[in-house]
């Protein structure tokens, strides 16, 4: 009986609140009272506690009051109902957006949206750039580490586009970038 009640009750917190987490405390505390499965003291307790943890506060609430009312299974069933009304919701954008990948004004809207994306990461590219190689000149002298670095990496990425003739993985990059940072900064 306990699991239909953890599933019901954190089902229909998944499915009415909208808003975010913090518009769907009242609800969870509303379903929780409701049952009976914390008192006020103990549900106030585990909000400040889901809020210092990490993930999202629904999913932590829901984890901690599933297994405390009816252990591992408990746990399961109310993280499952809490987040199924989400999933199933963006399932259905997919499939309609999929659907609607073949319609002309939609693809011209997202061909119109790629530049402008490329564009916003290259400034914020630069933007970092200069702030690491110049920041504030009054309190540090120019840095040009941040852009050897960054010219390194480029070589490295449009290089092997040119000499292997594959893209290079962002994981690689990263990889690249944190060896090159230990280097300049750590050695």
């Amino acid at each position: 009986m306990i699991y239909l009640e953890l599933f019901f009750g954190f089902l229909t917190v998944g499915i009415f609140s909208f808003g975010g987490a913090y518009a769907a405390i009242p609800l969870i505390r509303d379903v929780v009272l409701s049952y009976g499965w914390l008192d006020e003291e103990t549900l106030t307790n585990m909000i400040a506690v889901g809020e210092s943890t990490p993930g999202p506060i629904m999913v932590n609430l829901a984890t901690y009051i599933g297994s405390s009312q009816g252990g591992i299974l408990g746990g399961i069933i109310a993280t499952f109902a809490v987040v199924l009304p989400a999933f199933l919701i963006i399932l259905l954008i997919m499939v309609l957006l999929r659907k609607m990948m073949g319609n002309k004004y939609v693809q011209a809207v997202l061909r119109g949206l790629k530049p402008c994306i490329a564009g916003i990461i290259v400034a914020t590219g630069i933007h970092m750039i200069l702030q690491n190689c110049v920041g504030p000149l009054i309190r540090k002298p120019i840095d040009l580490w941040p852009l050897f670095i960054t010219v390194i990496l480029s070589i490295f990425y449009f290089g092997s586009r040119k000499v292997m003739k594959k893209k290079v993985s962002p994981i690689m990059l990263i990889a690249a970038a944190a060896v090159l940072g230990v280097v300049v900064y750590g050695i």
